[in-house]
C-alpha cells in the first residue's frame, strides 16, 4: 500500500504577539518527526513517504495528487489539532485515502478527532497497532484492533484500550531516518544553532503530573528499548553530532541507563547527548550522571516546574524544592549543562515573577525554559480547571499563552513573561 505520513506545520498562535506586539516569545525547534519515522520502520513491504510541513510549507495538495496514497497518517500535538482537521479535509477533496491521526493529542483526547474528516484514531504507542490497521485495510479483513478507535461521528468512540508491553516498541526494526534525508539539514534548535538527531531509548513515564499528557501514551507504563536497538539508531545518524534522547524520562531505569552508557563506550561511538531526567534521580544516582558525562552527555533537561513545595504539590509533581536545589548542585559539580523547565502560572503576581527570576540567576540555570501553565485536554489539570478556561481555541495551546485568566493585567503578565525569556536566552550556555 502507498502510505503518506504528514508532519503538520508550525501553526500555533500567539496572544502576546497578536494583542500586544510582543514577538520575542516564539521558540521554534524543527525536530524530525521521529514518531512517523518509527511507524514507517515497521511497514517494510509498503511504499511510504513523509511530508514535513514544518519544513516544506506548501505543496500538500500537489503531493497528494502525485503520490496517490491509500492511507494518509497525521501526527498532532494539541496546538496542531485544528490544522490536522483542515489538512484531512484537503485529503477528502482530492483522494479516497483512509485518513488516520495519532500523537499526543489523539491519545489524550481522542474524541476531538471523532469527526467525518478522519477514519481511524491511533491511541497511545502506535508502532504495532498501526501496522495491524494497515494489514486489515490491505486484506479487507477488518477486525477489532486494540489501541485503534474507528471514527463514529455523532456517536461516542468505542475502542479497546491497548495493554502496552515491550513488544509495542518493535525494537527489531529501525526508524526510517532515510525518509527525511532531504529535510535533515533543517532540523535544529534555531536559538542555539544546534543540529541534532532524535533517538528513543524509552517510552512512557510512571509518574502522573497533573499537567502532563505523556502517561496515556503507554497507559502509565515505563518501557525501555533494547540496548542493541538504541545503539543501532544512534549509529544510523552518522552525520549528526548531537543526539537528543526524546524519552520523557531517559534514565528512569538506572540499570538500563548504565548498560546503555557502557555499550555506547564499547561500540566506540563519539557523540554528544541531551537527555530528560528527574531531579530526584540525579540526587539518587550522581554516579550514573558522571558516567554519562564520560561518554558524551552534554546537557540534561529537568522539569523543575516550580520553586516551592506548595505549587509543586498542586501539580502532583511527586518531588520537592530541596531535591531540585540538591540536583542543581550535583549537576554543576559534574559539569553538565542544565536546561531547566519552569511553569508560569497565570495566577502569578509581580513578586512571584521576581522570585523565579532571582532563583534562576542564583542557581545558575544554564538555559531556563519558561512555559505558561496550560490545562491540556485529557489531563487531570484540564478536568480540574475546565470551568475556568477562557480560551478554547486549541491553536493557542502552545504553552506560551494563558488560556486561563491572569491575575495581573494581561499585558503586564506577558511583558514579565517575555522579560524572563529574554534574560534566559541572552545568557544561555549549552
Amino acid at each position: 500500500m502507498r502510505i503518506l505520513f504528514v508532519n503538520p506545520p508550525n501553526c500555533g498562535r500567539s496572544i502576546p504577539e497578536e494583542r500586544y506586539g510582543i514577538d520575542s516569545i516564539k521558540q521554534i525547534f524543527r525536530g524530525e518527526p521521529l514518531a512517523l519515522e518509527a511507524l514507517a520502520g515497521n511497514l517494510a513491504k509498503h511504499d511510504i513517504s513523509i511530508f514535513d510541513l514544518k519544513i516544506e510549507t506548501s505543496g500538500f495538495l500537489e503531493k497528494l495528487q502525485e503520490f496517490k496514497p491509500d492511507i494518509v497518517g497525521f501526527t498532532a500535538m494539541t496546538c496542531e489539532a485544528n490544522t490536522v482537521i483542515k489538512l484531512a479535509q484537503q485529503v477528502r477533496q482530492v483522494s479516497s485515502a483512509h485518513t488516520v491521526v495519532g500523537g499526543t493529542h489523539a491519545s489524550a483526547d481522542p474524541e476531538f478527532f471523532n469527526r467525518e474528516e478522519i477514519d481511524s484514531i491511533v491511541i497511545g504507542l502506535g508502532k504495532q497497532s498501526f501496522a495491524e490497521l494497515v494489514e486489515t485495510l490491505e486484506t479487507g479483513h477488518h477486525k477489532d484492533i486494540s489501541g485503534i478507535a474507528p471514527v463514529t461521528p455523532g456517536k461516542q468512540l468505542c475502542w479497546t484500550p491497548r495493554q502496552y508491553t515491550q513488544s509495542d516498541l518493535v525494537n527489531n526494526v529501525a526508524p526510517r531516518y532515510d525518509l527525511v534525508k532531504n529535510y535533515r539539514c533543517h532540523y535544529s534548535l534555531e536559538s542555539l544553532g544546534l543540529k541534532m538527531g532524535l533517538v528513543a531509548s524509552a517510552a512512557g513515564c510512571p509518574y502522573n503530573c497533573s499537567f502532563c499528557c505523556i502517561a496515556p501514551l503507554t497507559g502509565g507504563r515505563y518501557l525501555t528499548a533494547e540496548i542493541e536497538a538504541v545503539l543501532r539508531d544512534i549509529q544510523t545518524l552518522q552525520e549528526t553530532p548531537v543526539i537528543r534522547l526524546v524519552d520523557a524520562n531517559s534514565f528512569g531505569n538506572p540499570k538500563h541507563a548504565w548498560q546503555l552508557a557502557n555499550a555506547i563506550e564499547a561500540a566506540g561511538i563519539k557523540k554528544q547527548y541531551l537527555a530528560d531526567v528527574r531531579s530526584d534521580m540525579v540526587v539518587r544516582q550522581p554516579e550514573l550522571l558522571k558516567r554519562w558525562k564520560e561518554i558524551g552527555l552534554r546537557a540534561v533537561v529537568i522539569g523543575f516546574e516550580e520553586i516551592d513545595d506548595t505549587t509543586l504539590g498542586a501539580l502532583n509533581k511527586e518531588n520537592n524544592a530541596a531535591t531540585n536545589r540538591k540536583a542543581i548542585e550535583i549537576l554543576h559539580r559534574i559539569g553538565l549543562t542544565i536546561v531547566g523547565d519552569f511553569i508560569i502560572s497565570p495566577d502569578y503576581t509581580e513578586e512571584q515573577f521576581d522570585q523565579l527570576e532571582q532563583f534562576v540567576r542564583k542557581q545558575e540555570i544554564d538555559l531556563p525554559m519558561h512555559t505558561i501553565l496550560t490545562p491540556l485536554p485529557g489531563t487531570p489539570l484540564y478536568r480540574e480547571l475546565q470551568s475556568q478556561i477562557t480560551i478554547h481555541d486549541l491553536d493557542y495551546y502552545t504553552l506560551i499563552n494563558a488560556v486561563l485568566p491572569t491575575r495581573l493585567d494581561e499585558e503586564i503578565f506577558y511583558q514579565r513573561y517575555a522579560a524572563l525569556l529574554h534574560e534566559g536566552h541572552s545568557q544561555a550556555k549549552v
